[in-house]
């Protein structure tokens, strides 16, 4: 049993209160007792009532949006839209299903965190770059108003932080050519930060005038990836980011600094950690804020994900990282959790897993933001998004592209919903 094996002194026995959770909450408890053929009157190893069930469950329609009831609690008229509250002898069956609500998981998962996951941090920064990381490979462009639209309900889900677009020459990414109408299409949204990419000083002046308050540059671990990606060498590109960094401090703009093939490069194969943490020293110097350190291409995994942290935390405080994971191979999310146990709180991710290197067959798209939220409130870490708000933000873009949600959680979740409002 996941709570004596894993979760040390975490009680077995663990109480609901109906009335604090969501509709979606409720619905998907029910489905679960149904598929399990569990007893709602006993609590014979499964739930108990304050109130007689019979064998009529009460559901909400959630894809209804109206909470349209589909059964009834109770027998009698006094105890019909009376919820009860809920026992469950078996927490961790309903553990996902909580997710799915506005709040996190409470003292199961914070238990199980101090016992076994080390010392992860108790929040989460989370840089969604699915506006511009995620959608700056599409070959048909999106229209600027879809843009400004999903940027909103990100920020309308709880994310602070969302890298908007790129100031870069239209001639090598023609679908953020419109990057200042973005910018000027979300001026109105408070609450949150929107970086943006400035890869030179021309865009960097671009972006001055678009109105950006915070900028990001893109250097590389890997020699061969920094020629193919911005035409020049690793040295190149750093003395050319010095002068857009030193430019944009004497403004009080902060500055981001990525660097690409932190474990792996598509020309080169694997990088070494020293290389990774000699870009990242450089970049400290010259004046960057934080160093977001990615696996461009998704082939790493614990195993190499540790070492080139370890080399890089030694040159740069590890407040100021963060990560950046591409789930090609499905490591994302066991690279992030490791991330977090070596002191990392802030990670970059994509709603619906949106982008993916166009410098590398068959790499795929950043880990998805949904999958990252998911995880994280089931560790008991707060994020401060609404997992349901940002679902739909990512079916909102996904529509827009006529492509599937790249996101295990929101896909799994949204089925669930869908067969619980079937009962």
């Amino acid at each position: 049993m996941l709570s004596s094996k894993f979760l040390g002194g975490v009680t077995r026995r663990k109480s609901f209160n109906c009335h604090k959770y969501s509709p979606t909450f409720l619905s998907t408890l029910m489905l679960i007792a149904s598929e399990k053929h569990m007893s709602m009157s006993t609590g014979v190893d499964a739930f108990e009532t304050n109130h007689p069930v019979t064998s009529k469950s009460q559901v909400y329609d959630i894809a209804a949006g109206n909470y349209r009831k589909l059964g009834e609690f109770g027998s009698s008229k006094s105890q019909r839209h009376q919820p009860p509250v809920v026992h469950t002898l078996n927490p961790h069956i309903c553990m996902s299903s909580c997710h799915y609500s506005t709040q996190y998981t409470d003292s199961i998962a914070t238990n199980s965190q101090h016992k076994l996951l080390g010392n992860i941090p108790k929040y989460v920064k989370i840089v969604e770059v699915g506006p511009r990381d995620g959608l700056q490979n599409e070959k048909d462009i999106v229209p600027t108003s879809v843009k400004v639209e999903l940027i909103k309900m990100l920020v309308d889900s709880g994310l602070q932080v969302v890298e908007a677009t790129s100031f870069v020459s239209p001639k090598w990414v023609p679908q953020l050519a419109d990057a200042k109408d973005v910018i000027e299409g979300i001026k109105g949204v408070s609450n949150a930060r929107f970086p943006v990419l400035t890869p030179n000083l021309k865009g960097l002046e671009a972006a001055i005038a678009a109105g950006v308050k915070e900028v990001a540059v893109f250097a590389a671990a890997s020699e061969s990836f920094s020629r193919s990606n911005i035409n020049c060498s690793i040295d190149e590109s750093l003395a050319r980011y010095r002068d857009v960094a030193s430019a944009a401090r004497k403004l009080s703009i902060p500055v981001r600094g990525y660097i690409s093939c932190v474990v792996g490069c598509p020309m080169e194969g694997e990088v070494h950690p020293s290389k990774v943490a000699y870009v990242a020293e450089e970049l400290v110097k010259m004046g960057c804020d934080e160093i977001s350190l990615g696996d461009t291409i998704g082939v790493g995994t614990p195993g190499s994900v540790i070492p080139m942290i370890e080399a890089v935390k030694k040159v740069v405080p590890i407040e100021k990282l963060a990560v950046h994971f591409h789930d090609t191979y499905g490591q994302a999310l066991s690279n992030i959790l490791v991330s977090l146990q070596m002191g990392i709180s802030v990670v970059d991710s994509s709603v619906s897993g949106l982008g993916g290197c166009p410098y590398a067959k068959g790499a795929t798209g950043n880990v998805a933001t949904e999958d990252v939220v998911y995880m994280l409130n089931g560790l008991g870490v707060k994020t401060n998004v609404d997992l349901r708000k940002l679902i739909l933000a990512g079916d909102f873009i996904r529509k827009h592209l006529g492509r599937p949600s790249e996101s295990k959680a929101a896909t799994a979740l949204k089925k669930t919903v869908f067969c619980a409002s079937k009962l």
